[in-house]
């Protein structure tokens, strides 16, 4: 049965502390070897992802900023995919999420009464520290589509800004470094779900889909897929998902993808 894997990037793919994806690479290279469509589900933006696949040499489908849209590169696989809108001369994308102007709306809106601070208020400096990017890649950090990343004072609000963001249209996850705004039809889980159901179109054939994260954002991705991987995250902790039949990794970060896909392609 072909393969398809969703993973996240920033404490999975990547390392949590240095983004590193030294120890990732090689079993990425087998991945596109063995023509498994290796799909980035992450809370980083399109330009992000654009620049990570340059840097690897791989031009695959990639899932952003949460399970806001799915990207797939024209011409992928040579894959008719004209019914799905185009979005410039290089993808056809999937929205899930709401415009970045309904999020930054509702932002602005509760940043001083709940003493937030986003994305959009940051220096390219302030978010450098926060993140320990780069300044060009805090730069593509900043370029936000469709969500907005955050830092609140007092995490004992986030429910009730939740509720508030609810009638909104919107509401709350929580990544490894930062909480987001998000669009309330969204989440990794519906992102990934569509893009196995438009794979399975394409292919003719049912996929078998393998998903590896480590935060709770991942954990709607983890619940849909038929073979769910926690990563042991930057805390030494897993999360917790009621998905059966998850498999945990020993190590964390790059070391823990590496380790989670030999064990994969050996086992599955």
């Amino acid at each position: 049965m072909k393969k398809i894997i969703f993973t996240d990037l920033d404490g999975t793919f990547l390392n949590h502390h240095d983004y590193s994806y030294k120890e990732s690479l090689n079993s990425l290279n087998r991945l596109i070897k063995y023509d498994i469509p290796v799909i980035f589900t992450t809370s980083k933006t399109r330009s992000e992802v654009e620049e990570l696949h340059k840097q690897l040499a791989i031009d695959e489908p990639f899932i952003v900023e949460n399970g806001a849209a799915l990207f797939i590169p024209k011409g992928y696989k040579n894959l008719n995919l004209s019914f799905l809108e185009s979005f410039n001369d290089k993808y056809y994308y999937c929205k899930i999420g709401e415009a970045y102007s309904l999020v930054s709306q509702f932002y602005k809106k509760y940043k001083d009464e709940f003493n937030l601070i986003g994305f959009s208020s940051m220096s390219i400096e302030q978010i450098q520290e926060l993140t320990l990017l780069d300044y060009k890649k805090a730069s593509l950090a900043a370029k936000r589509d469709f969500t907005e990343p955050f830092i609140i004072k007092d995490e004992k609000k986030v429910e009730l800004l939740k509720e508030k963001a609810i009638v909104h249209g919107l509401t709350l996850t929580k990544g490894g470094r930062f909480y987001h705004i998000i669009g309330a039809k969204q989440d990794k889980g519906k992102a990934v779900k569509k893009a196995i159901e438009i794979f399975e179109k394409e292919f003719n054939s049912k996929l078998f889909s393998i998903a590896l994260g480590d935060g709770e954002n991942d954990l709607p991705m983890l619940e849909v897929v038929d073979l769910p991987i926690a990563i042991k995250n930057h805390k030494g902790l897993f999360v917790e998902t009621k998905n059966k039949k998850i498999l945990k990794s020993t190590y964390k970060g790059a070391k823990g993808f590496k380790e989670m896909i030999t064990k994969c392609l050996e086992n599955y």
